[in-house]
């Protein structure tokens, strides 16, 4: 699991290889991730926007941006913890992806970045 602490919130991220929605003969590996979003600070915070930058194995990149994540923008109180699991397609055996969400302090209006942390998707047969 990677996890990483910035500006008061933590993001935690577990990844898991989907076999059942991939097809590696025709070069398409699916994988789920979980994330954790926990507010340490003082404050109420709301998750505005998300920023992913995804490296594959084989050198391709990409970025994904928008509102919120899986369709909602949540309001995390101090020391709540929201978590939600979304999913993103390879063409390759193994990439990882990173990024950072848009929030807002609650209680001044003033918007600020949290990194998540570098994460990892290994097809588990390419890890012997």
């Amino acid at each position: 699991m990677a996890s990483k602490i910035s500006e008061g919130i933590e993001v935690s991220v577990e990844t898991f290889y989907q076999p059942d929605y991939s097809n590696p003969v025709a070069g398409e590996y699916m994988f789920a991730y979980r994330i954790s979003i926990e507010n340490h600070n003082l404050f109420p915070v709301k998750l505005h926007r998300r920023r992913w930058h995804i490296i594959e194995g084989n050198g391709a990149t990409r970025e994904v941006e928008g509102e919120g994540v899986v369709g909602v923008q949540p309001t995390l109180q101090p020391s709540e913890r929201y978590q939600y699991v979304s999913g993103c397609n390879l063409s390759s055996e193994l990439g990882k992806m990173h990024g950072s969400y848009t929030m807002e302090n609650l209680n001044n209006k003033n918007m600020f970045e949290v990194n998540i942390p570098v994460f990892e998707m290994i097809v588990p047969f390419k890890m012997n």
